[in-house]
């Protein structure tokens, strides 16, 4: 009874509406029905948005050695790494070995680039050579340590047996001399979000190809070839395209002692 009441009476209130009064009702109700499918369209595509996948770097979640990149080859790193994978999970530490030797080793984690910064103010011109052996981490970070070294004139080097990895690589660039021994694992991948907040794709996008733009600047300031960002930008995150020796050569990441002179000349 009280629905066939109300439209009685939604009856009577539509025939005292005049003629020019009927089309902006129908034109506001379209606009009210087209917002509220916005509202839905926009609601499920926020839905959509959050379900994306985000590459979370944390240490449960990021193996230290990543697949290799190609088919067939062996999926995994050319050499063994003899620094325990625990102890490269952990945020980056410095210790100071003799001869002018810094020892970092582990994570590049955010805001290990003021830690460092702060290690080589205290050190003075003592240090001589930063020894790398890290699994990689922030590329901000990475960047700023590189710029660092390469301000201060320092030589960078990864010992056998030690790994530099993702962003690690950035770092080594950074040395007016270059070098790595027999046995070292040295690889590269594609930039991504590493923390765990959830970007839009476009965000996402814009963010990732800002970082490289970065990245390739700088690594064509240090005298590096583009071959070896090539590869990295070609490299899912989940894996990584492992330098042969002769790559390192080929893409100037290690320097020959004409190279060193000449890099140390272009520093102001």
């Amino acid at each position: 009874m009280k629905i066939e009441a109300a439209g009685e009476h939604l009856k009577r209130r539509l025939l005292q509406v005049d003629d020019s009064t009927l089309p902006r009702l129908v034109l506001h109700a379209l606009i009210a029905a087209a917002v509220a499918f916005l509202v839905i369209d926009f609601r499920d595509l926020s839905i959509a948005n959050a379900k994306l996948p985000v590459f979370d770097p944390a240490p449960d979640s990021m193996p230290v050695l990543p697949p290799a990149l190609t088919d067939g080859e062996p999926d995994n790193a050319p050499s063994e790494i003899t620094t325990s994978v625990d102890l490269l999970k952990q945020p980056m530490t410095f210790e100071l070995q003799p001869r002018g030797v810094l020892l970092a080793r582990g994570a590049i984690e955010y805001g290990a680039a003021g830690r460092f910064q702060k290690e080589i103010e205290a050190r003075g011109e003592y240090v001589k050579t930063v020894s790398l052996d890290s699994p990689g981490g922030a590329v901000g970070d990475a960047l700023a340590m590189s710029k660092l070294i390469r301000e201060r004139k320092i030589g960078t080097t990864v010992a056998k047996g030690a790994l530099c990895a993702s962003s690690c690589p950035i770092i080594l660039s950074g040395g007016v001399s270059r070098s790595a021994d027999d046995g070292v694992v040295i690889g590269v991948h594609q930039v991504f979000n590493g923390t765990k907040e959830k970007l839009s794709p476009e965000r996402a996008m814009s963010d990732a190809q800002r970082t490289t733009a970065d990245v390739t600047r700088h690594l064509d300031a240090m005298g590096i070839k583009p071959g070896l960002w090539i590869h990295a930008m070609e490299t899912p995150p989940d894996r990584l395209y492992y330098l042969k020796p002769a790559e390192m050569k080929e893409f100037a990441l290690v320097t020959t002692p004409e190279k060193v002179s000449a890099a140390a000349a272009k520093v102001k």
